[in-house]
């Protein structure tokens, strides 16, 4: 073999070694972090479900395990709510409110600066379909809990009537404007019913979990 072609070689062989040697941790696994019944819940899901949530509430990026609970929480609430929903043929939200969903947030928040916006979700590790993902799926369920909820609520103008007299000074602390119970009135029942649908809410997911068998991979979260 000429001194050439055994250069060639060596230098073949030691790229081999080198590319052998490179650490496993370069490659990134989707695993399977929880199992709610049927469903998967992957590491992925739970690592975009934790970053967007950070980004709607204006906190800093915490990738930690603790936050990777409780985002793999709220994400088995979602999958009881998403099969709930599926199965009863609930009203989705249109990709026109989708849209106007990601306006408001550009507007509200930057100043209607998309290069703003647009830096922000870099910074979080994120895209807009991904952000767009997580609005329109906020806006199902809302759209689910008023289809579902809402019509059992019933507040009365009794329960408006004691709710103003026991509250009176705060209400007229806060409203100023609204000088009168008549005036009062309409928010009033609005949030009583809001309270009481959030409450039935809460408490369907809490049984609908219980039903469900959800199973934890404990090695995922280290």
């Amino acid at each position: 073999m000429s001194l050439h072609a055994a250069t060639k070689s060596a230098c073949a062989t030691l790229a081999l070694l080198l590319l052998c040697c490179l650490p496993a941790a370069a490659v990134v696994i989707d695993r399977i972090a929880v199992i709610v019944d049927k469903h998967a819940i992957k590491t992925s899901d739970i690592d975009r479900d934790l970053r967007v949530t950070q980004f709607l509430n204006h906190e800093p990026l915490d990738t930690t395990v603790d936050m990777k609970r409780k985002a793999a929480e709220r994400l088995v609430d979602q999958t009881v709510i998403r099969e709930e929903m599926e199965k009863g043929g609930y009203a989705k939200s249109s990709a026109a409110e989708a849209d106007d969903m990601i306006k408001r947030v550009l507007t509200q928040r930057f100043g209607g600066q998309d290069a703003r916006m647009q830096e922000e979700l870099a910074r979080y590790g994120l895209t807009e379909p991904q952000l767009r993902l997580q609005l329109q799926w906020q806006l199902d369920v809302l759209k689910f809990i008023d289809e579902r909820f809402r019509p059992a609520v019933l507040v009365t103008d009794d329960e408006i009537r004691d709710y103003y007299n026991q509250h009176k000074a705060d209400l007229e602390r806060q409203f100023p404007q609204a000088k009168t119970y008549d005036a009062m009135a309409p928010g009033i029942r609005a949030s009583l019913e809001g309270e009481r649908v959030n409450r039935a809410f809460d408490q369907w997911v809490a049984e609908a979990r219980k039903r469900d068998r959800i199973v934890y991979r404990q090695e995922a979260f280290q």
